[in-house]
């Protein structure tokens, strides 16, 4: 079981590839980080934010993590309109620590 509460149903191919590899990062917290932000955010992501999306999805989980969770500073390649969305989203729901 993945944890998604959405289904790919109606999602472009790009769209559903990014989805799975939310939920399939490889620890489970970087899943639940990234895999809820999708299922709530996927459908609404530009072609640039999905291009910004898709380099998170290639960040080792920890320091995906620690980023997400304001335990380390974003590097400057990373510290996107999209980071802050995701940033903003996991503080929001309580979900980044």
């Amino acid at each position: 079981m993945t944890g998604t509460t959405r289904s790919s149903e109606g999602l472009d191919p790009r769209r559903r590839r990014l989805l799975f590899r939310s939920w399939h990062r490889g620890i489970r917290e970087a899943d639940l980080l990234m895999g809820r932000f999708a299922d709530s955010c996927i459908d609404d992501l530009s072609d640039a934010e999905l291009d910004q999306y898709e380099s998170l999805l290639d960040v080792p989980d920890h320091d995906l993590y620690v980023w997400v969770t304001g335990e380390m500073e974003i590097p400057a390649a990373y510290d996107t309109a999209l980071m802050k969305k995701l940033r903003a989203f996991h503080n929001a729901s309580g979900d980044a620590r």
